[in-house]
Parts: structure tokens; C-alpha cells; sequence
């Protein structure tokens, strides 16, 4: 008897593929819901997506695609999200199906721009959705060394152990290693809000500022992590762990980080709309820098990094002016 649960993925870009790739090395059978019939069609042909990670090539009997998300729900009993979090409502409004049965994870890496939310905390408030059946998967982890099968770490997170275990344990290969958390709150801010601080990287590399400066950018963006995450969800967590620490560290440094490429660009003196537009792929942390702001204004952490990143976003200051202040406030 095969107890296999039943995954189904939700998204098409690049993180989806890699999720579909890493859970085609444990499983016979996976869902896969994305919108466009075209990279639909194109996959069953050519057995790659044609716009995300299109050196993955899948075994193509394993999936069933579907551009109805209702399909793909119904044939699940796992369901993990990986589409943009600007795009979460939109898809969402598409369901008939209820998902309060459902084990839900999220690979997503922002806030729903609509709520001002983390997606864990828009699934319970919009869809009742309890907690010991939602949980996350973060990193330090890029989709594109996924591809590349290059050793990476996941960290999945869940109050309930065991469904954190199943997910570890389909995702996990020869190179991917996943470790189980119980903080799903604080993963989920994490991975959010290290995509704000991989901006500022950006900023600063765009600006000429050097690795030092980087360094302690980057060592201050952490204890900062921590103070934001503890006024939201206090509980005891080792900041220095992957999940948060190492997380930080590929996002904000990494070549293959859209995060720290936006911010280049901004710092080089794109304008926010042409860097967006530039941009192949959604930079959540232009979306998350409003909402981590929106959020902080109530809880009061002291956060100048996320401050100065919003100035340049969204009140238009002179990234050269502001990085100028920020660098007098770090140590």
C-alpha cells in the first residue's frame, strides 16, 4: 500500500520548478497548478519550463499539470505555495474548493501587499486555516543552485513535527538537506525581511560602497532581524541559525539574489519603476520593505535599515544622501 501523501505545487516560476524538481526525486505523482497554458503545453513537450530554471529537465509522467487551481487542490493533500506574495490574493479568489483540510506550506518570501500580512497570517485570517496545518519552507537556498543540484539547505517549519517531517523528508535528496523548526512565525519574517536587507546590499554595491561597508551592513541587519521578529513573535530561536543568519548572508550576497540586483539598480540610479520593469522576476523585498515599515511603525523595534531602504523606495529620497545617515548609525 503506497502511503505517499499527495503534493501539489502552486506557482510557475522558479521557485516552484525547483520545488517540483526537488520533490520529483521522492515522488511518482505531483500536482502542479501555474496560469499560463502555453509553459503548460511547452513542459509536456519540451519537458522543461520555458521561462524559469529551463535547464531543469522533468520526467514528465510524474506530473499533472493544470492551469485550474480547483484541480489541483482537490488532488492534494500537501499544498505548497510558491508564487510571489504580490500575487497570493489574485489566486486565491480563484478557489471554489475549501482548503481547511488541507496541509498547507509556503516557500513564499513576503508580504500579500493587499493585508500587510505574512502569508501564514493571511491563510488563518481569510481562510481559517489552523495553525498546526500551515507551515514554511525556507532556505538558505536558491532556486537556481536547486537546478544546478549544488548543496543546498531547507528549513521547514510547522507546530505540528510530524507534517514538518513528511515535507523534509519528500524534499529531501543527495543535495538537499532539510532541518525541521517549530518557529514558523519567525522563519516566515525572516525570510521576508532578509529580502529588505539584500536591497540595501544592492543600494550599497550600486553606490561603490566595498565589502566592508557589506560586512557591516550585513551585521547589523541581523541583530536588526532579530529585534523586529522578537517584537513580533517572541519566543527563543538562535538568530545565527540557517534559517535566519544564513538565509540573510546568500540572499544579500549572492549573484543569483533579484533582492540584491533591484537594490543595485537603484543604487546605480534606476528609478524604482524602471528597476521594477527591468526586473524578469518579482523583487519581494520591494513589496516586503512597505510592509515590514507598516508593520514596525506599531511595534517600535528600532530598524534603520528597513527606514532607509522605504525612504529610497518609497519617499523618493536620494539613495546616496540616505546610505550617507545610515553609515553614521552603524557599528
Amino acid at each position: 500500500m503506497n502511503n505517499t501523501p499527495k503534493f501539489g505545487v502552486i506557482g510557475g516560476g522558479s521557485w516552484a520548478t525547483a520545488i517540483v524538481k526537488m520533490l520529483s526525486e521522492n515522488i511518482d505523482e505531483i500536482q502542479w497548478y501555474m496560469r499560463s497554458t502555453i509553459a503548460i503545453d511547452h513542459i509536456k513537450t519540451h519537458k522543461h519550463n520555458p521561462n524559469y530554471l529551463s535547464s531543469v529537465e522533468f520526467d514528465v509522467s510524474k506530473l499533472r499539470l493544470s492551469n485550474d487551481i480547483n484541480e489541483v487542490v482537490k488532488a492534494s493533500d500537501y499544498l505548497i505555495f510558491a508564487i510571489p506574495s504580490v500575487f497570493i490574493k489574485k489566486e486565491l479568489e480563484k478557489l471554489n474548493v475549501s482548503l481547511e483540510d488541507k496541509i498547507l506550506f509556503s516557500a513564499v518570501k513576503g508580504i500579500v501587499p493587499e493585508t500587510g500580512l505574512i502569508v501564514g497570517e493571511h491563510l488563518h485570517r481569510e481562510f481559517n486555516i489552523q495553525e498546526e496545518n500551515f507551515g514554511t519552507i525556507s532556505g538558505p537556498c536558491h532556486a537556481e543552485e536547486v537546478a544546478l543540484e549544488r548543496l543546498s539547505y531547507l528549513t521547514i517549519s510547522c507546530k505540528d513535527e510530524k507534517k514538518a517531517e513528511i515535507v523534509a523528508k519528500y524534499l529531501s535528496s543527495d543535495y538537499i538537506t532539510c532541518k525541521t523548526s517549530d518557529d514558523v512565525t519567525g522563519t516566515e519574517y525572516a525570510a521576508m525581511l532578509k529580502n529588505i536587507y539584500a536591497v540595501a546590499a544592492g543600494i550599497a554595491h550600486g553606490l561603490g560602497y566595498g565589502d566592508n561597508f557589506q560586512s557591516v551592513l550585513m551585521s547589523n541587519a541581523i541583530r536588526e532581524m532579530k529585534k523586529f521578529i522578537k517584537k513580533v513573535h517572541k519566543m527563543k530561536r538562535n538568530i545565527n541559525d540557517s534559517a535566519y543568519l544564513g538565509d540573510l548572508l546568500v540572499t544579500g550576497y549572492s549573484v543569483f539574489s533579484r533582492n540584491r540586483t533591484f537594490g543595485n539598480m537603484i543604487g546605480k540610479g534606476y528609478t524604482v519603476k524602471s528597476a521594477n520593469m527591468e526586473m524578469s522576476m518579482v523583487a519581494e523585498g520591494y513589496y516586503a520593505t512597505k510592509g515590514a515599515y507598516m508593520i514596525n511603525k506599531e511595534k517600535g523595534a528600532k530598524t534603520p535599515i528597513i527606514n532607509a531602504v522605504y525612504s529610497i523606495l518609497y519617499e523618493g529620497k536620494d539613495p546616496k544622501k540616505v546610505f550617507e545617515k545610515l553609515a553614521e548609525k552603524l557599528d
